[in-house]
C-alpha cells in the first residue's frame, strides 16, 4: 500500500510516473529512495547534514532536474538542506515538490531548505507542487524555505502551488539580486477547514537594472487563515512589483502585510493587494447556463487559480 501511495504522490507533486530521463533525487520518508546525475548536473549527497548539493556545469542547456521528496507515514520530521549551483549561462528546470499521505494520529512534517546559487547570466525555471493526502487525525505540515543568491544578468522563476490537504504551512523566500538579474515568482494556494497558509517574501535588489516580481492568487474556504507579507527593498536603480490577490469565503481570514522601501532614487516599486468574495453576478451568469451554486463556484475559482 505504501508503494502505492508513493507512486500516487510522485504523479502529484512532480508528474512521475516512472523513473525520470535525467537527473533526480527522490526522497521518502526521510531516506534516499533513486538518484541520478547526468554528464552535466551531478547530485551530491551531504556529509554534514541530511540534503544534497546539484551541481550544474556552466552552459548547460534543455536539462532538468527531479527532486521530489514523499511522506507516507505518520509521525515522520523530515528536515533537508538541498544547494543548487547553477553555472554560468546554464538553461534549466528542476521540479521539485513534497506529499505527504497521513492516515495516522501522529503529525506529519517536511521541512525543505533550499539555497540557489545563480551563476552570470543562468536560468532557472523552478516547479514546486504542496499536496496532502489522508484521513489520520495527525496534521500534515510543510514549511519551505528559499534562499536565492542572484547573480549578475540571471533569471529565476519559481511556480509555486498548494492547493490540497495541507494543513499548516510557512513559505519563506529571500532572495538577493545583482545588476540585471530578475526573481519572479508566481505562487497559487487553496486553503479549506482549518488549515493555515503563511508566505513571507524578503527581496533585496542589489544592482542596477535589477527586478522582482510576486504574485500571489489565493482561495480561503471555511475557516481557515492565510497571512501574506512581502518586503521588497530596492537598493539600486530597479523595478519592483508585488501583488496579493485573494477570494475569502465562509468565515475564513486573510491578511495581506505588504513593505517597499527605496533605498535608492531610481527604485521603481508597486505592491498591490486585494482581498473579497466572489461576485455574485458571477455566480449567477454561471447559473443561468445551468450549473448549480456550488457548480458555479467551483469553476471561478478553479479559473481564478489557474
Amino acid at each position: 500500500m505504501n508503494d502505492d501511495i508513493r507512486d500516487i504522490l510522485l504523479a502529484e507533486v512532480s508528474e512521475l510516473h516512472n523513473v525520470p530521463a535525467g537527473a533526480y533525487n527522490i526522497r521518502l520518508n526521510s531516506q534516499l529512495d533513486g538518484r541520478n546525475s547526468t554528464a552535466n548536473i551531478e547530485i551530491v549527497g551531504k556529509t554534514d547534514k541530511s540534503g544534497i548539493d546539484i551541481i550544474i556545469k556552466p552552459n548547460t542547456k534543455n536539462e532538468s532536474v527531479h527532486i521530489p521528496a514523499i511522506v507516507t507515514k505518520a509521525g515522520i520530521h523530515d528536515l533537508v538542506y538541498n544547494d543548487f549551483y547553477v553555472g554560468e549561462n546554464a538553461d534549466i528546470v528542476i521540479v521539485a515538490g513534497c506529499g505527504i499521505h497521513n492516515d495516522g494520529s501522529q503529525n506529519s512534517e517536511h521541512n525543505g531548505i533550499h539555497r540557489f546559487f545563480l551563476g552570470k547570466n543562468s536560468r532557472v525555471r523552478y516547479v514546486e507542487k504542496h499536496i496532502g493526502t489522508g484521513d489520520g487525525a495527525g496534521e500534515r505540515i510543510i514549511n519551505p524555505q528559499t534562499v536565492i543568491e542572484a547573480d549578475e544578468g540571471s533569471y529565476i522563476e519559481l511556480e509555486t502551488t498548494q492547493l490540497k490537504g495541507v494543513d499548516s504551512t510557512i513559505r519563506t523566500t529571500k532572495a538577493h539580486a545583482k545588476a540585471g538579474a530578475s526573481v519572479v515568482v508566481k505562487e497559487k494556494i487553496l486553503t479549506h477547514g482549518n488549515q493555515y497558509a503563511e508566505t513571507r517574501f524578503e527581496i533585496d535588489m542589489d544592482g542596477d537594472d535589477s527586478s522582482v516580481s510576486l504574485v500571489s492568487r489565493s482561495v480561503a474556504k471555511d475557516k481557515s487563515k492565510q497571512k501574506f507579507v512581502s518586503v521588497i527593498n530596492g537598493n539600486a536603480r530597479c523595478i519592483g512589483h508585488s501583488e496579493c490577490d485573494a477570494i475569502i469565503m465562509d468565515n475564513a481570514v486573510v491578511t495581506a502585510v505588504p513593505e517597499i522601501t527605496a533605498n535608492n532614487v531610481e527604485a521603481s516599486l508597486i505592491h498591490e493587494a486585494a482581498i473579497g468574495k466572489i461576485a455574485g453576478e458571477q455566480i449567477v451568469k454561471l447559473m443561468t447556463l445551468g450549473l448549480t451554486e456550488q457548480e458555479a463556484e467551483a469553476q471561478i475559482v478553479n479559473g481564478f487559480l489557474k
